[in-house]
């Protein structure tokens, strides 16, 4: 089986209603992810997700969200008609950057199927998985550009993930 992996924050959730908690000299992870069960999906991350369902690929969703949200994550995804599949998330006292966590989890799906599919809206991972050898992705890798707020908003999760490896 061939595999669509997306990541979740920025990709399929709309997370521009809790970037604020994350600017500013006080920052408030808990309260970052405290408000990640509101978030309101992103259409065209959906659509994709559905679509790559659809044409048999085997979902998964790789997140640096920390494995204390395995729960609301999952229920968020089921809540918003995600296809069912495995949710892999960042160990709880992981602090590494995204595109390290990131990595690592596409190198372990590969030991079990090929990765058709790649979805993540920070660029600095898309950039290292494009750029990876041997390759990690036999098919697309696309850069998720449609979060509301766009370079603002991405900015603020890009340093959350890669300076503080948060999400």
């Amino acid at each position: 089986m061939t595999l669509a992996v997306f990541d979740v924050d920025g990709v399929l959730a709309d997370v521009a209603h809790r970037r604020h908690h994350l600017t500013g000299a006080r920052r408030s992870w808990d309260a970052f992810f405290a408000a990640a069960g509101d978030d309101p999906p992103l259409g065209v991350g959906v659509a994709l997700a559905l679509r790559a369902h659809s044409a048999g690929h085997d979902v998964v969703y790789l997140s640096g969200r920390p494995e204390r949200l395995r729960r609301d994550t999952e229920r968020w995804l089921s809540r918003h008609g995600l296809p069912y599949g495995d949710v892999l998330l960042r160990p709880d006292a992981d602090y590494s950057p995204a595109a390290r966590l990131k990595l690592a989890g596409l190198r372990r799906l590969t030991r079990r199927d090929d990765i058709g599919l790649f979805v993540d809206d920070d660029a600095w991972v898309v950039d290292v998985v494009r750029a990876a050898h041997p390759p990690l992705v036999t098919g697309r890798v696309v850069l998720a550009d449609w979060q509301p707020g766009g370079p603002r908003v991405r900015r603020s999760l890009h340093q959350a993930q890669e300076r503080f490896g948060r999400t």
